[in-house]
């Protein structure tokens, strides 16, 4: 897939105002600081289409963004940011829970994680709320260009284990540098086959 268009829709904190064309939205989402705006930037080629910052927990609202006038890219809160305080958090979580919830559109949730730290419980918690709402995901290692190649297979390595411990079948994994662009075309490549298999007449997706 070829990202030849990506425009900003519309920035709100209640999931009734999202947009209403029913186009399919692959949302992202992670701890804060964990390069979740410079890989948007990077998947669609617009240095400042997501904004980015030093400081954690900056993404404070559902951000829409239309690509290719075919489907969303919705960056949501980064969750966990002690220094919002215990409310500020609440209310973030309550953001993201209603969006994930009650959005009938959600195709696929990126969980993005930061690949050179072992598994956080709070990463944890958080995928197994997702497996027991039934809401597809696929996680996301990023910042990969900061550790070497050994290191990132050993620590993906952990964490499959880690999560086979509760789960039965693994989510899919990828992994990604904005610094280095490395991901893109694997990233991509998810959607678009998503896309496809959804837009197939029922009968030609049960064969």
């Amino acid at each position: 897939m070829e990202i030849k268009k990506a425009e900003f829709v519309i920035s709100n904190t209640d999931v009734t105002k999202c947009p209403a064309d029913h186009l399919p939205e692959y949302a992202f989402i992670g701890r804060s600081n964990v390069g979740k705006s410079s890989l948007i930037n990077m998947l669609t080629g617009r240095k400042q289409l997501a904004k980015t910052s030093q400081k954690p927990g900056k993404t404070q609202l559902i951000n829409h963004f239309i690509i290719n006038d075919e489907w969303y890219l919705v960056d949501l809160p980064g969750y966990g940011y002690a220094q919002r305080g215990k409310e500020g958090r609440m209310n973030i979580r309550r953001i993201i829970d209603r969006y994930i919830l009650e959005r009938d559109t959600l195709t696929n949730l990126f969980v993005l994680i930061d690949c050179r730290h072992e598994p956080q419980k709070i990463d944890l918690q958080f995928m197994e709320w997702l497996g027991e709402n039934g809401v597809p995901f696929a996680i996301l290692f990023t910042k990969t260009d900061k550790i070497s190649r050994s290191r990132l297979q050993e620590n993906i390595r952990i964490y499959s284990a880690k999560l086979l411990e509760t789960w039965e079948e693994l989510p899919p994994m990828l992994t990604s540098s904005a610094e280095k662009k490395e991901g893109k075309d694997e990233i991509l490549t998810m959607i678009e086959t998503i896309n496809r298999r959804i837009s197939l007449p029922l009968p030609e997706i049960m064969k």
